[in-house]
């Protein structure tokens, strides 16, 4: 609750606030782990990453889908296999340039099925 109100206040602040979670369904084995929640000012950049483990990103097609607050969700980026990541680290990158208040948002990663 106050990390909510928190991101309220400073939002209100002119900042821009960016979470990110993922979005997962599979084998236990298979994992996605988030970046940490940021704040940034309107205009500044910010790259997000998500890490697997138990799969390969260049075996997977993957998706970015972001949530603002009181809206549904919003698909924002399409990766075919490989595209986007670093199979040597197992992270996959989402380069945001320019951030606006409207950015916003919950971001997920998700795998798309096999």
């Amino acid at each position: 609750l106050d990390i909510r109100l928190l991101s309220f206040l400073l939002l209100c602040a002119n900042y821009v606030q960016l979470t990110f979670l993922n979005v997962f369904t599979g084998v236990k084995a298979q994992t996605l782990t988030e970046s940490e929640a940021v704040v940034k000012r309107p205009g500044e950049s910010h790259r997000l990453t998500c890490s697997a483990s138990g799969f390969t990103f260049s075996s997977y097609e993957m998706s970015w889908v972001r949530q603002a607050a009181g809206k549904g969700l919003e698909w924002i980026a399409y990766i075919s296999n490989g595209g986007g990541s670093n199979d040597s680290r197992q992270q996959l990158y989402l380069q945001m340039n320019s951030l606006q208040t409207e950015d916003t948002a919950v971001y997920y990663c998700a795998r798309e099925p096999q």
